[in-house]
C-alpha cells in the first residue's frame, strides 16, 4: 500500500458544516494579531489530509474500511521540550467533498463551564457593523445616571430575558452578556467583551458603584470564560459579594455573587461608563448618580430638597417601605426619620449612631447596597440574620419558626405538611431551596440552607 502523504487546504468558506461553522465563528471573535491576538486565529488554516489511499476517499466524501484505519492509525497531538508537535491527527469529515484535522491551537467556542459565547459587534437587531468581533472607534456616549443604568438592567431581569448569542429582543440588543452591557449603557449598538472596555473608564474595586461593569475578556479564546456583567451594589460589609446584573443561561438574573465572579475572577477588570452623568436623573435628584454624602444639614426637620427624596427611595429599597403612607419625597417627615432609624438600628447601632439622621456611614451603606436591610418585625427593629448555624439538621430555635413563617408568606410553603415550627427539618430545607431558585440561584447558592442573602430577600 501506497504511504499516505499529506496536502494543506483549507475548506470552502461556505461550507455548513458544524466543524467549520464553528471554526469561523471562533475566527471573527478572535483579536487581530496587532491588537495581541494569536497569529493562528488569522493564518491559513494548515489541515492534514490523507491523500494517498484515501484520495478516492477525498473526491467522492466517502470513507471506506481502509480509509478509516488509515485516518486513525497515528492520531494524536503532543509536546516535547515545550516545542509543540504535531503528529498525524484523525481528520474530521466537514460535509461531501473535504476532511480536515483538528488543530489544538485553533480558537473554538466551547460550551463547556465557564463558556460565554458571544456575538459580534454589530448594529441593533444585527444590522451592519463592523464584523470580525473588532473594536471600533466609540461615539460620543450618551449620558447616563447610575439610576437610570440600573433601571435598564432591571427592565431586562423583570423580564427574563433568554440567553441567546444568535437573537435580540425588542429593543434590539443581543440577548447574551455583551448585548446585555450595551442595552444597559445604551451604547446604540451591540458590542462584545473585546471592544466594552473602549466605552468604560477603568477603576478600583473600592471605587465600583452602582452601574459600573465587571469585564472578563480573553483574547486568546474569547468564547473560553469571557463575560460580563453590572455592578448592582454590595452585598455585604466585607465586600466578598456583590449584587450582580447579568446575562447569562438561562435567562438574565440579579443575584448575589462572589467577587469578581465564580470563575476566572483574577481576571476581571472594573470600569465605569465613560458617559456617566453625576449630574442626576431626569427626575431632578441630583445625587442619583454620585455617591458622597451631601452633607448632615441636607436633612432632619425642614430640608426640602432632592437628596431627601433619595434617601427615602434607598430606605425603601432597603425594606423601610411600611414607614411611608405617600412618597418618598423632598420634603424631611417623621416617615424619613423612623426609617432612617430603623436602617441605622439594623446594622447594630445603638445612641447618638442611630438617631434617625443620616451621617456620612448611613449614605455610604445605602449608597453602596452594603449592611444589613431593615427587618420585619414591629417597633422600627431590624430582623438580622442570625448566623448559619441556627439552620442545620438537630437545630431547634424561634429562627427556624420565624423562617418558615416568612417562607410562608413568601408563597414558598407547599413542602410543610404541618407547620412551621422551631426544628429544622428536611421541609425547611426544600422550601428554602425552592426560595432560592427563584431568585436564579444554582448551585451551591441554592443549596436550601439560608445566607445573609436569602435572609436579606426573605425579610425586606
Amino acid at each position: 500500500m501506497a504511504e499516505p502523504g499529506f496536502v494543506e487546504f483549507d475548506p470552502a468558506g461556505g461550507c455548513p458544516c458544524g466543524g467549520c461553522a464553528q471554526e469561523r465563528r471562533a475566527r471573527r471573535h478572535a483579536l487581530a494579531v496587532r491588537d495581541g491576538g494569536h497569529p493562528a486565529a488569522h493564518g491559513t488554516r494548515r489541515a492534514l489530509v490523507l491523500v494517498a489511499t484515501a484520495g478516492t476517499v477525498l473526491s467522492s466524501g466517502v470513507a471506506g474500511p481502509g480509509a478509516a484505519a488509515a485516518l486513525g492509525a497515528g492520531a494524536g497531538t503532543g509536546t516535547s521540550a515545550g516545542r509543540e508537535r504535531t503528529l498525524l491527527t484523525p481528520a474530521v469529515a466537514h460535509g461531501p467533498g473535504h476532511l480536515r484535522a483538528a488543530r489544538p491551537d485553533t480558537p473554538a467556542l466551547s460550551l463547556t463551564s465557564g463558556a460565554t459565547p458571544q456575538g459580534q459587534v454589530s448594529g441593533l437587531y444585527g444590522g451592519t457593523g463592523s464584523g470580525l468581533g473588532r473594536a471600533v472607534a466609540a461615539s460620543a456616549p450618551r449620558p447616563l445616571t447610575r439610576n437610570e443604568i440600573i433601571a435598564r438592567a432591571q427592565r431586562w431581569v423583570s423580564a427574563q430575558v433568554p440567553y441567546n448569542m444568535g437573537r435580540y429582543w425588542s429593543d434590539g440588543y443581543r440577548q447574551d452578556c455583551s448585548g446585555f452591557i450595551s442595552m444597559a449603557w445604551n451604547l446604540g449598538r451591540n458590542q462584545w467583551t473585546g471592544s466594552l472596555a473602549q466605552y468604560g473608564i477603568r477603576i478600583t474595586k473600592s471605587e465600583l458603584r452602582p452601574g459600573d461593569m465587571l469585564l472578563f475578556h480573553n483574547p486568546g479564546n474569547p468564547g473560553a470564560g469571557s463575560h460580563a456583567t453590572i455592578f448592582g451594589g454590595w452585598a455585604d460589609s466585607s465586600r466578598t459579594r456583590y449584587i450582580a446584573y447579568e446575562q447569562t443561561r438561562p435567562h438574565t438574573v440579579k443575584r448575589s455573587t462572589p467577587y469578581a465572579y465564580w470563575r476566572n475572577s483574577a481576571g476581571y477588570v472594573a470600569y465605569r461608563y465613560r458617559g456617566l452623568a453625576e449630574g442626576g436623573d431626569p427626575g431632578g435628584d441630583p445625587g442619583s448618580g454620585t455617591s458622597a454624602f451631601p452633607g448632615a444639614g441636607k436633612f432632619g426637620p425642614g430640608a426640602d430638597n432632592a437628596y431627601v427624596t433619595r434617601l427615602g427611595r434607598m430606605l425603601v429599597e432597603r425594606g423601610g417601605g411600611r414607614f411611608y403612607t405617600s412618597g418618598p419625597g423632598p420634603r424631611w417627615s417623621e416617615a424619613d426619620r423612623r426609617a432612617t432609624e430603623a436602617f441605622q438600628r439594623a446594622q447594630g447601632w445603638t445612641g447618638a449612631e442611630a438617631d434617625g439622621i443620616p451621617g456620612p456611614a448611613t449614605w455610604s451603606y445605602l449608597v453602596d447596597g452594603a449592611g444589613r436591610d431593615i427587618g420585619s418585625s414591629g417597633g422600627g427593629g431590624a430582623t438580622a440574620f442570625p448566623g448559619r448555624g441556627w439552620f442545620r439538621p438537630g437545630q431547634s430555635s424561634s429562627y427556624v419558626t420565624s423562617l418558615g413563617k416568612q417562607l410562608v408568606s413568601k408563597g414558598f410553603g407547599k413542602y410543610y405538611s404541618s407547620g412551621p415550627g422551631p426544628r429544622w427539618t428536611e421541609a425547611d430545607r426544600r422550601n428554602v431551596e425552592a426560595f432560592q431558585r427563584a431568585q436564579g440561584w444554582t448551585g451551591r447558592d441554592a443549596d436550601g440552607y439560608p445566607g445573609p442573602e436569602t435572609w436579606r430577600r426573605l425579610f425586606r
